[in-house]
Order: C-alpha cells, then sequence, then structure tokens
C-alpha cells in the first residue's frame, strides 16, 4: 500500500543539482530544479522531471523559484511540494507568495539551532553536558590565559565566524574590531573528528551512521580547518564500542530536543574525540539536510535491495530499512512511522579538492586513469577560493588513521601534488 507521498510531487530545488541526487531518478513524483552543467546534462539525460536552467551565472535556490521557467515547472504539478538545501526567510516568502508548501522545518528554528549563542540557549541543560567546557563573554571581556581557544561568534561577521585564537595579538586584534560584540569562548579539543546524518521522523529520532571527517589535508586544501571529506569505514577502526554508544547517546539527545521543538527530517552533529581522553564531545548541530547524505545514500542504495521500490516510488514497505535520503523525505512529507531503520554502511569515502591558489588541474587522460581505479569524479564550475573544484567518491576507504591517508588515499593525492 502505497503512503500519502506518493499522492505529492516533490520538487526539490537546489543550487547544486548533486543535493537532490540521493533518490533514483526514476521515482515516481519525484522533481528537481537546477542549474544547467556538464555535471548536471549526464545524469539527467533530457529527462522530462529534472529542469536545469541556463543562466549567465550560477542561480541561488531563491533565484531558481523565481525564474518564470521554474515557476511554470511547478505550477504544471498536481499538488507540488517544494524542498530545499536549506531554508531560508526569504525562500519562505516565495512560496508562501506562489502558494506553494515548503516541507523544511521553519528557517527561523534552524538558525536557533545552528548559531553559536542561541544553540546554548536552545540545548539548555544539555549544553554543559554535550559541549566542550565554554562562556559567553562579550569580545572586550576576553582575557588571555596562555592557551588557545575556540572563539565564535553567533554567525559569521565579515568572514570571521570561527577562529583558533592562538596568541594575545591574535586576540587584542578581535577585541579592537568587536568589543560589544557576545562571542562564544570553546576550549580547544585536539583529536579526530566525526559527524554523521541523522532523522527525526514523529517523535522518533533515527540515528545514522557515523563517518570520519576528512579536516584540512593538503594537496586538495590550503585551509587546514577546511572540512573536505567523509570515510565511513575508519569510525569501525578507531571508536571502542563504548565510545560509539556514547556518540548516539549525543545524538538522542540532541534529536529529542528538536523533535520537541517540532522539527521533522534531517540533522546532523560533528563530534570530536579528544586524544587524551577519549571523551567525546558535539561541536556543531547542522539544522538542515548535511552535505554528505547524498553520498551516503548512494552507498546504502547499493548494498541494499532497496532500488526497486524505488522505482516505484519514494513510499517503502513497513519495517523496511531506508536510505538517508529516502527517510528525510518521507518524515517531511508527514508519513507514519512504522518501524523503519536506517540502512547501515560500513564503508565508503569522499574527498573534495578545493578552489585555491597552486592547485593542480587535473588532465583528462589523469582523470580517466583515477577513474580506473573505481573512482567517481565531479566536476564543479566554482571559481571562489576554498569552494568546491573536483569531488572523488569511491566504495571503499581513503584513511589509514586519523590525519593519515591509506594507500588509496596516497594514489588519489599523488595526481594532486607534493603533500
Amino acid at each position: 500500500m502505497l503512503s500519502d507521498i506518493d499522492r505529492k510531487s516533490i520538487v526539490y530545488v537546489a543550487r547544486d543539482l548533486e543535493r537532490a541526487l540521493g533518490l533514483s531518478l526514476n521515482t515516481s513524483n519525484y522533481y528537481i530544479i537546477s542549474n544547467f552543467s556538464a555535471f548536471g546534462k549526464r545524469p539527467v539525460g533530457g529527462r522530462k522531471n529534472v529542469l536545469l536552467i541556463k543562466s549567465k551565472g550560477i542561480l541561488d535556490t531563491r533565484e531558481l523559484l523565481n525564474r518564470p521557467e521554474a515557476k511554470r515547472f511547478i505550477n504544471h504539478l498536481k499538488n507540488p511540494q517544494i524542498l530545499v538545501f536549506k531554508p531560508t526567510i526569504a525562500i519562505e516568502k516565495i512560496c508562501a507568495d506562489n502558494g506553494w508548501n515548503l516541507l523544511n522545518p521553519s528557517a527561523k528554528l534552524a538558525a536557533r539551532v545552528e548559531e553559536k549563542i542561541t544553540q546554548v540557549e536552545w540545548l539548555g541543560p544539555l549544553a554543559k553536558k554535550l559541549l566542550p567546557p565554554f562562556e559567553i563573554k562579550e569580545c572586550g571581556k576576553i582575557k588571555w590565559n596562555e592557551k588557545k581557544f575556540i572563539l565564535q561568534f553567533n554567525f559569521a561577521h565579515t568572514g570571521q565566524g570561527t577562529v583558533l585564537v592562538e596568541s594575545e595579538k591574535q586576540l587584542d586584534e578581535i577585541k579592537k574590531k568587536f568589543p560589544n560584540r557576545p562571542a562564544r569562548v570553546t576550549k580547544y579539543i585536539e583529536g579526530p573528528m566525526f559527524t554523521n546524518n541523522n532523522v527525526v521522523w514523529g517523535k522518533k529520532v533515527l540515528f545514522g551512521n557515523i563517518n570520519y571527517q576528512i579536516t584540512g589535508l593538503k594537496p586538495f586544501t590550503n585551509n587546514p580547518f577546511a572540512t573536505i571529506g567523509n570515510d565511513w569505514a575508519l569510525p569501525h577502526k578507531i571508536l571502542t564500542s563504548a565510545q560509539k554508544k556514547q556518540y548516539e547517546k549525543i545524538a538522542q539527545a540532541v534529536g529529542e530536543r528538536l523533535a520537541k521543538s517540532g522539527w521533522k527530517g534531517l540533522f546532523g552533529i560533528d563530534v570530536i574525540m579528544e586524544e587524551k581522553t577519549g571523551k567525546l564531545y558535539l561541536i556543531e548541530i547542522n539544522a538542515r539536510q548535511p552535505a554528505s547524505t547524498t553520498y551516503e545514500s548512494q552507498l546504502q542504495f547499493n548494498c541494499h535491495s532497496e532500488r526497486g521500490s524505488h522505482r516505484r516510488g519514494i513510499s517503502i514497505p513497513n519495517n523496511q530499512s531506508l536510505t538517508t535520503f529516502a527517510t528525510h523525505l518521507l518524515a517531511l512529507s508527514g508519513a507514519k512511522y512504522q518501524g523503519q531503520k536506517l540502512i547501515k554502511i560500513k564503508t565508503g569515502a569522499q574527498i573534495v579538492q578545493k578552489v585555491g591558489a597552486g592547485m593542480k588541474n587535473l588532465s583528462k587522460k589523469e582523470i580517466k586513469e583515477i577513474e580506473k581505479h573505481e573512482f567517481k569524479i565531479l566536476e564543479y564550475n566554482n571559481t571562489k577560493p576554498e569552494s568546491d573544484k573536483l569531488r572523488f567518491q569511491i566504495g571503499g576507504s581513503l584513511m589509514k588513521k586519523h590525519n593519515q591517508f591509506n594507500e588509496v588515499g596516497n594514489f588519489l593525492a599523488g595526481f594532486l601534488g607534493k603533500f
């Protein structure tokens, strides 16, 4: 029996087509609007359920929704339900003005959960239990105690949202620039970072697969703090059973609080393991579809017999395991939870080469050579420094241990330059 979701037309509007590819393009009643690109043209291949808009530049989600061809595409559908990667007040207004139902939870709630000072207020008593030791102060009142620390504003200002403060001189410059601005001052924790994608479905919190967050490694980025990839195999090598249980408790606590706040669908958490003690701390809450969702769902899809059901529609028989992306859509669409679980995976990895000075441009010959080793390569049209340039995906692992590539990772890095 099909759920109510199959009587709705879900339209995913996304700046980057990749965000919407968590389902097979054969899925009935699933539609996509995105920017035209060489990458997008290949998988879409003239399908009528996908609209790729050509323009002089890359359009963001708000601009895509405002295009006349997008409006015609949506209004031609029966009972259209709009889905976006990350909602904003402007996107909510466009949908309201056009009489479209936006499936995403409110942008105001998402901001409250994600922003660094309102997050502490929203977490309430959980803040002291889950976060690393912290305090909230006006910048002018912060004192240097000879130890580096993390300084975070409620949201980014002039490119400065999160700063690793390593000297008194650096702190003094921030104090002069923002003397009265409140900031969260957090103990600097050293150790590997992990992340995972979870889903709030009604009152239920579905715990997702933990992956290791690849951060700052050359020759993929010039920024030592940039998140550049995910490895789903490494956590099973370096986290103990007790640490995995502690991680799940953190995710459940955040998810239950989100459910009480009226949240539904995906959320991600970033967790760091302190090397000295092995203790896990909550670092980030992503109140939206995390960027790794699409590839994780493709890995789940490939290793499970769920494929046939996608061709029929989004709904899945009761008690069957689901991909993270499909679960997100079902939760947002108001389908009744009936004991479904997320598909477990223990391998798979992806890593991104960023745009930046000194970054090598791979030749077509080099790309073909990499693809021979079972890599899938996605190309982007971005030019802004530290934006995505190339994404490499593989069904195996890239990491040997924290901050160290395995043989496969070294093979790939070798094509991009010295490291």
